[in-house]
């Protein structure tokens, strides 16, 4: 600013001065002097405006408009809508916000009031009724056996299980385990008895097998336990299938018994019976004759019985005479029955009894269809279970009867083993048997 006097004359003036001065050392600003002066004299005069508004004109770049002014206290019709818009959307809010659940039924609140009664006297509880006694145990044939399966909160769900003695087995994890309902204590030791729910040694001591129809081989091994050795070697070397004949003259033979039911293997017991030309050809200790009362049989019958437990049957080791014989004979099969045992004939004698008596006794029979190592030669063994596929083949089923020799043991475990993929199946003793209980 210049000293002087201030007013519009004297803010001109020294503006003209400072003109001057800038067009002195700045000629390329002349045009902008021009346009300063123009706007100088004129506007500010005519619209009235005030020293602060030309100090602000001064200062404002040069080359730029300046914008009209909007005139103070002018509102839009279109903000006055909008305003009014807000306020309507606000209200109807507000409304509603304020207005108890004006879209929705109240929720009903229950309000009981307890009414005070007189504590009622119990009733009398319903005199017990005394326990109904179990209904008796069949002692054979099927049943009808009511299972509990679960416990809970809810009613007790149960199983109907139709239940046939002749077909319940032994679980092979525990066949070496005696069962104590299929055992008579006698001063000999154990000996087989039908169990009072109707179940033989027969049924639960058999080995499992398929039940199928086609071809069927069954061997029996007999001599076990005469020989450590042999019987060791037998046990582990001989397929699960094939059914191993205890001699009741050999050694520990609850520990060989316990050792091949381990393996798979059913067992039957051996009983030395009169052949012909005895005493000269002797069988053994406490073999059955012809000639002894039917006590003293049995007597001999239960000391070989009680050699071990866990087997199926009994096997005649020779008896040809024996068996011939019906007096001698009856008393024998009769027992067997009695005691749930199966009788397998080695079918060494035409003459024996064994087939009607089993029948006539409800005794399970098995009939041997030939010896296989009768002559001691891998060849003529080898033939023999051929016949024995062949034989199979014609009428479903065979049976094989040997002994515990090394070269018959080494010779049908390699024949089971081919024999199976031929399709044979190799089967315990049990399976092939003919029993007049299941008819």
């Amino acid at each position: 600013m210049l000293p002087g006097p201030r007013g519009s004359g004297s803010l001109i003036r020294g503006a003209r001065q400072s003109s001057r001065d800038m067009a002195r050392g700045a000629p390329g600003l002349m045009n902008s002097r021009m346009s300063f002066e123009a706007a100088s004299s004129s506007e500010p005069c005519a619209r009235g405006l005030g020293l602060a508004d030309i100090d602000k004109d001064i200062e404002r770049p040069l080359g730029q408009a300046v914008r009209p002014p909007r005139a103070a206290g002018k509102i839009s019709g279109g903000a006055i809508m909008a305003t009014v818009a807000v306020l309507a959307v606000a209200g109807v809010s507000g409304a509603i916000a304020l207005r108890e659940k004006p879209f929705r039924k109240p929720q009903e609140v229950a309000v009981s009031t307890p009414k005070v009664t007189a504590a009622a006297e119990p009733a009398p509880a319903p005199p017990a009724s005394p326990p109904k006694p179990e209904a008796p145990v069949k002692s054979g044939g099927p049943q009808i056996i009511h299972v509990q399966t679960e416990e809970g909160d809810g009613p007790p769900k149960a199983a109907i299980v139709i239940r046939d003695p002749s077909t319940i087995g032994q679980n092979l994890k525990i066949a070496h385990i005696p069962d104590k309902a299929l055992i008579e204590t006698s001063e000999t030791g154990p000996l087989p008895v039908r169990a009072t729910d109707g179940r033989r040694p027969f049924d639960v001591y058999a080995r499992p097998w398929s039940g199928g129809r086609g071809a069927r081989v069954a061997i029996v091994i007999g001599g076990p336990s005469v020989s450590q050795t042999g019987t060791q070697a037998a046990i582990a070397k001989l397929p699960a299938e094939v059914t191993l004949a205890f001699a009741p003259q050999g050694n520990s033979i609850g520990r060989w018994m316990q050792a091949a039911r381990q393996s798979g293997h059913e067992i039957v017991m051996q009983v030395p019976l009169e052949p012909f030309d005895y005493p000269k050809v002797n069988p053994g200790r406490n073999t059955l004759t012809v000639a002894a009362s039917a006590d003293e049989n049995l007597k001999s019958l239960h000391w070989a019985l009680s050699r071990t437990t866990n087997y199926t049957g009994v096997m005649n080791y020779m008896g040809a005479r024996f068996s011939a014989d019906a007096a001698a004979m009856e008393p024998f099969m009769a027992e067997l029955g009695k005691r749930g045992l199966a009788y397998i004939d080695d079918g060494s004698s035409a003459r024996s009894l064994a087939p009607d008596l089993a029948l006539k006794d409800g005794v399970p029979f098995v009939a041997g269809d030939m010896a296989i190592d009768a002559v001691q030669d891998r060849g003529e063994i080898l033939k023999k279970l051929d016949s024995l596929e062949a034989t199979a083949r014609a009428k479903g089923t065979a049976v094989g009867i040997g002994s515990a020799f090394d070269l018959t043991v080494d010779t049908v475990s390699s024949w089971v083993v081919e024999a199976k993929k031929r399709g044979i199946e190799i089967v315990p003793i049990s399976a092939v048997a003919i029993d007049p209980q299941k008819g």
